[in-house]
């Protein structure tokens, strides 16, 4: 599946999820179903900038940005988990209201089944997006697919303590879930921040720099050593950049070929690094 065409699946199915768990509030009276219909707010308001972010990032490279566009998937998932956060006060706002005033839930068993409805569309999406995700490497997509997963399971702890509710009586336990419910959402949002601030800071990519290693290790032995091994992501794809060190007396041919042999290798094993070699002649070794 397409990365525009699962973004619009999330889009679509937020929008019907939100009506779904917006009517089990409204036949229930609970605040904590209806704080789960508000973080669906947040997830179409989350999934509309998700296809912005694909749009745009899917862009070839041009003269202004001769990386590509690919950046613009880590800005759309730091705001998603604003956007979290956003919701997540929101819900303590409505829990805060309903602590220390008592509000008769009402249909509550009927209001959880059909809160289980839209929980189950939820849960499909996300494993639809997450496997486009892992077809296409796509950060954006894996992020929307996790934020619902969450919600899956946020929506959970709801009907256990409605259930808990019904059976003590204790209404208080109401507000009380909803602000587990928040805390369980800004967790997310928080961290969602933290992973893509860290993607726009370009923090290294351990694993492919190990494997760029490893590959160079089986390469031609006329290759003396290496240095400045740099990588960051960019978007799905991770820049790399290496420089190797090779005897003074080699022609340009060769070094070009042992380049190019290199290159080779790195792309067979990881299509999604781009990689740059330096060639350093040996005698800069000693200075």
């Amino acid at each position: 599946m397409k990365k525009n065409t699962a973004a619009l699946i999330a889009i679509l199915g937020g929008l019907f999820v939100f009506t779904i768990k917006l009517f089990a509030y409204f036949i229930s009276n609970s605040v904590a179903l209806l704080s789960d219909a508000l973080e669906s707010i947040v997830n179409i308001l989350a999934s509309g900038m998700m296809l912005f972010s694909i749009y745009v990032s899917e862009k070839p490279a041009d003269d202004t940005h001769k990386y590509g566009h690919q950046k613009i998937e880590d800005i759309s998932s730091a705001f998603e988990g604003i956007l979290i956060i956003a919701a997540a006060l929101l819900i303590i706002n409505a829990a805060v209201g309903r602590l220390f005033v008592s509000v008769q839930l009402l249909e509550v068993n009927l209001a959880i089944a059909i809160s289980a409805g839209a929980t189950g569309i939820n849960l499909s999406i996300s494993r639809v997006l997450t496997r486009t995700a892992r077809s296409s490497g796509s950060m954006a997509l894996e992020g929307d697919a996790k934020h619902l997963l969450s919600d899956v399971i946020s929506t959970v702890g709801v009907w256990i303590g409605l259930f808990i509710v019904q059976a003590t009586g204790w209404q208080f336990m109401d507000s009380l879930l909803a602000f587990v419910v928040a805390a369980l959402i800004a967790r997310m949002g928080v961290g969602l921040i933290v992973k893509s601030t860290r993607r726009l800071m370009d923090q290294s990519c351990i694993e492919e720099e190990e494997l760029i290693i490893s590959v160079l290790k089986k390469q031609n032995p006329t290759i003396i050593e290496f240095h400045d091994l740099k990588t960051r992501r960019q978007g799905n794809d991770v820049l790399a950049e290496i420089h190797l060190t090779v005897s003074d007396s080699m022609s340009v041919r060769m070094a070009h070929d042992i380049i190019d042999r290199f290159e080779k290798d790195v792309n067979k094993e990881a299509p999604h690094i781009k990689l740059t070699v330096h060639i350093d002649p040996e005698t800069e070794l000693s200075t």
